[in-house]
């Protein structure tokens, strides 16, 4: 009896740590400030890595504790920080990046959400216990992170949301399969990692040729050389 509880009580902290990731991706959607959208992905960084250790306290797995500080240390504190640096030698750390009709862009993002429990319904009727609202936050955190990617004008923003991408994803390998080899999982943060680098470097050469990170300005430029 004490076991069954102590599972439903772990089972409930997993959603509702999953909850509070899926609010930090409407909080990333809703942020018009860049600095403010790199802390608020640092915070789902830090759940994410919560998320992780919970699991592997459920379900005894090691290396999953060595998953979550790797996560805890990549997304809630090396990532962020890479992005701030980058940001303020661009002079955009405190740049605005305006959201056209945030009302209707908070609406779409719930019909997203809808739309992801409604394809991971069917997994209720196969499986137990909380993998079904796992799948379908994982769903709903990876297109979020994808709207974010159409929606944002500032190519920094659109970087937070493509890991706001990766993260839906990570948190699905966790919670609903128990985790990923450890190998895979060294792998995805490394990949991760040189991403960012990368993108900073692609940052500073957008910069260097049009004076702007404005996604709009590339558009317009291709459309004069056409």
């Amino acid at each position: 009896m004490n076991r069954y509880l102590e599972l439903q009580l772990v089972e409930q902290a997993i959603i509702t740590l999953a909850a509070m990731i899926l609010v930090t991706s409407f909080a990333l959607l809703g942020q018009s400030r860049v600095v403010a959208t790199i802390r608020t992905f640092a915070w789902q960084g830090w759940l994410l890595a919560l998320t992780t250790a919970l699991v592997a306290w459920d379900i005894g797995h090691p290396h999953l504790y060595l998953s979550a500080f790797l996560t805890a240390i990549l997304k809630g504190v090396l990532i962020p920080w890479l992005l701030t640096r980058q940001a303020r030698q661009l002079g955009i750390l405190r740049a605005v990046d305006s959201i056209v009709r945030p009302g209707i862009t908070l609406l779409i993002a719930g019909a997203l959400v809808v739309f992801c429990y409604g394809v991971a319904l069917p997994i209720g009727q196969l499986v137990e216990g909380v993998t079904r609202d796992v799948v379908a936050i994982s769903l709903a955190n990876v297109m979020l992170g994808m709207f974010m990617l159409v929606i944002r004008r500032t190519a920094v923003t659109q970087v937070v949301g493509f890991m706001a991408m990766e993260n839906g994803i990570f948190f699905a390998a966790v919670a609903a399969t128990q985790g990923m080899p450890m190998v895979v999982e060294l792998g995805v943060a490394f990949d991760v990692l040189v991403a960012v680098v990368l993108f900073g470097v692609i940052f500073f050469h957008i910069r260097d040729s049009i004076e702007s990170l404005d996604v709009d300005a590339l558009n317009r430029l291709s459309e004069v050389e056409k």
